[in-house]
């Protein structure tokens, strides 16, 4: 243990404090819903804040996992809060690969924490727990707090409103037009397309689905057994941390998704926002009869939105994913007719390109 005093000197005037302030809640509920103990050390690997889940802080305050416990490799042997400040990336330790058979029966995650504006390492986060509640997304969980954190240190040493819609936003965060990709409080998931598509369905029906009801918009008519779709459910379950509920099928934390997103702007006629979020067709190749529905009434509805209401910029950007819509293109070059917008040119092009004089 270092000095007790020095330690807490050191806290109250480092940054790490008033981030730590500043997104404490995220982190403390992260620390109880998965009664982990979480850290922050300085860059020589001492702990100088802790919270845990009521059964991991008892655990914790037997091993001198609190303020003031020193983690580095020469006090306590090899561990991941160590790793991590030594070699400046995420690290992994399970059960015995600690040195210390005090904490064997743990598993830690840990992400290092650097100044966005200068680089400087500050120390690190970690996350711990007992081995038999190791889960993958725990490397991931790390570097999302990490994030979290750094996103909340105080600018160029001088603290500024935090404001907390910098931070990574915690929940599901779904891109399905265009560019595919899910993020869970901020970590990329690696799905399969299967897996994907029933996590589009889901996000869509924020209400849930039955089982025959997703079987129905995922197959349609193809002869699938309801087996196959439980145990694709299944996986996706595993890769979510269980936040899939059932009876009905239905996801249980915050999810976005840039299709709501597009909807809601053309709902109130924001046609030069909803094109820029619009990123092309949904889950382009889906199988799937319900997403392909709503891919066609996606598209329409950008489409119609724009011969409605031309905006050029709009429509150039919307000609960058439809580059042989010729109508909206000269629907758009007719309402600029007289006028000497630059768009016009740009316009002109694609319709050559397209076989159009």
């Amino acid at each position: 243990m270092a000095d007790e005093g020095e330690t807490r000197d050191y806290w109250h005037s480092s940054p790490l404090q008033v981030a730590v302030e500043r997104v404490q809640e995220e982190l403390r509920r992260t620390a109880e819903d998965g009664d982990l103990v979480l850290a922050v050390t300085d860059p020589q690997t001492r702990i100088l804040w802790t919270y845990g889940g009521r059964v991991m802080r008892r655990r914790a305050e037997t091993v001198n996992f609190v303020a003031g416990g020193c983690w580095d490799d020469e006090s306590i042997g090899t561990n991941a809060l160590d790793l991590a400040n030594r070699h400046a990336s995420p690290s992994m330790v399970f059960s015995a690969e600690h040195y210390s058979p005090a904490v064997h029966n743990w598993v830690c995650w840990a992400a290092p924490l650097h100044d966005p504006a200068t680089g400087e390492q500050l120390g690190v986060v970690d996350l711990s727990t007992t081995w038999d509640r190791t889960h993958p997304i725990g490397l991931a969980t790390a570097r999302v707090l990490a994030r979290l954190i750094e996103t909340a240190l105080p600018r160029s040493g001088h603290p500024v409103p935090f404001d907390p819609y910098e931070v990574a936003q915690p929940g599901l965060e779904l891109k399905l037009l265009g560019k595919v990709e899910a993020r869970l409080d901020g970590a990329r998931l690696l799905l399969s397309r299967r897996q994907t598509e029933i996590l589009a369905l889901l996000a869509l029906h924020p209400e849930g689905l039955s089982v025959d009801q997703l079987h129905a918009m995922l197959y349609g008519d193809a002869q699938i057994t309801l087996s196959t779709l439980k145990a694709e459910v299944s996986h996706l379950r595993s890769a979510l941390a269980g936040q899939l509920a059932s009876r009905p099928y239905r996801l249980t934390m915050p999810v976005r998704s840039d299709v709501e997103t597009v909807l809601e702007l053309l709902r109130r006629g924001q046609v030069g926002p909803a094109v820029e979020e619009y990123g092309g067709d949904l889950l382009p190749g889906t199988d799937s009869p319900a997403l392909i529905e709503l891919a066609d009434y996606v598209a329409v509805a950008v489409r119609e939105a724009l011969l409605a209401n031309p905006l050029p910029t709009a429509v150039v950007r919307y000609t960058e994913l439809a580059p042989y819509d010729v109508e909206v293109m000269e629907v758009c070059l007719a309402s600029l007719a007289g006028s000497a917008h630059p768009a016009q040119a740009l316009l002109k092009g694609r319709l050559a390109a397209a076989g159009r004089p």
